[in-house]
């Protein structure tokens, strides 16, 4: 029996909200940055006209919450109308990397905070939409763990301190999803981690199986097969969502391969989708996924051959985000763009349409074995 359909189009988009201090210490804000909290309805407009009718989005801790326990969702409401009116149903991510000033996951008010954030949020969900709730309480555990508890990327600027990052953001989360559970019972819970496959370079075969699993810890955790003294449950593991772009295979410490990949060296993402849903056997999709320059394109077909097969495969894979769907500054540098959304973006924020990246997209429609139920 053909799994039933979660998302309104099995193509998603997915709009950059990182919103984190980066490694000079400067605020990120890819949704100001991208004008998308002032554009939005042009950017619906953009994705509807492609039949995406799903999106993913972040509120952004840091502007939501300038005061400690003082909440402010009028642009978030802003984007929540304006997808209504656009028919386009929303995912919406709590943490997208950042948190308000002076806050990180191993400060002792870090849990407290962010259980009062999912409290807020819910309300203020319950009071403006009619929706059903599908919401990312952390995006990116795993990556966010390394990002700032080992390559000093973010707060707390941490080298060797991975796993504890990691521990708390899980405790938070946990906490988060009770009091979303709680005040809105029939929201749906959205994991996001990254998909990755290390390879060998020489490493002792045990070290380097330990070294693949760790992202999935942050799923085990919350799923309460890993520290079950914070109180995760299989039950909060509803729908698994994937991040995979074409350095998530690497060997040694950070050496990439290389894709395209003429010598098939890559283990093809089939099977890293296969591995995880045989893993945890709950839906799954591919939540991040874009290339950049000339490569998106051919990027995106193979990424859908391959998701192609999974679906074929009898695998309950409910579809793909493309990120970003507008194009994004590095978070070092905000005067470089990485050239890799839907829309390439010139100096007034305008957007511009990548021909070969589009036609893929609408190849990708015309013959996707996905068909809505919408």
């Amino acid at each position: 029996m053909k799994p039933r359909q979660l998302f309104k189009s099995y193509l998603m988009g997915g709009f950059e909200c990182a919103d984190h201090l980066n490694r000079s210490g400067n605020r990120v804000n890819l949704l100001q940055n991208t004008q998308h909290d002032i554009r939005a309805a042009e950017d619906y407009q953009l994705i509807s006209e492609l039949g995406i009718k799903t999106v993913r989005e972040g509120i952004c801790w840091s502007e939501v919450e300038k005061v400690p326990y003082q909440y402010d969702f009028s642009e978030v409401l802003n984007r929540m109308r304006t997808a209504k009116e656009y028919n386009l149903q929303v995912i919406w991510d709590l943490i997208h990397f950042g948190y308000p000033d002076g806050l990180f996951p191993t400060h002792p008010h870090f849990s407290q905070r962010f259980a009062s954030l999912c409290e807020a949020f819910a309300a203020f969900y319950k009071q403006n939409s009619e929706e059903h709730l599908m919401v990312v309480p952390v995006n990116e555990i795993s990556f966010l763990s390394w990002f700032s508890g080992e390559a000093r990327g973010t707060v707390p600027y941490a080298v060797h301190n991975g796993w504890d990052i990691k521990y708390h953001l899980c405790k938070a989360a946990i906490k988060g999803i009770e009091v979303l559970k709680r005040e809105l019972p029939s929201c749906t819970i959205v994991m996001v981690e990254p998909l990755v496959k290390i390879h060998c370079d020489g490493d002792d075969p045990e070290y380097l199986a330990r070294r693949n699993e760790y992202q999935f810890e942050a799923m085990d955790i919350i799923g309460g097969r890993l520290c079950p003294e914070l109180g995760g449950q299989e039950d909060y593991l509803e729908i698994l969502g994937f991040n995979y772009y074409w350095n998530c295979q690497w060997k040694g410490e950070d050496e990439s391969l290389c894709w395209p990949d003429p010598e098939g060296k890559r283990v093809p993402l089939r099977q890293l989708l296969s591995d995880a849903f045989r893993r945890y056997q709950k839906p799954i999709f591919l939540s991040e996924t874009g290339h950049f320059g000339e490569g998106r394109a051919s990027w995106l077909k193979e990424i859908s051959e391959e998701c192609s097969e999974v679906v074929r495969s009898g695998i309950d894979f409910q579809g793909i985000c493309l990120y970003p769907v507008t194009d994004r500054t590095d978070w070092d540098n905000f005067e470089h763009y990485h050239n890799s959304g839907i829309f390439d973006l010139d100096d007034k924020g305008n957007r511009i349409p990548v021909a070969d990246y589009i036609n893929a997209i609408r190849e990708h429609q015309e013959g996707s074995i996905a068909i809505s139920v919408y």
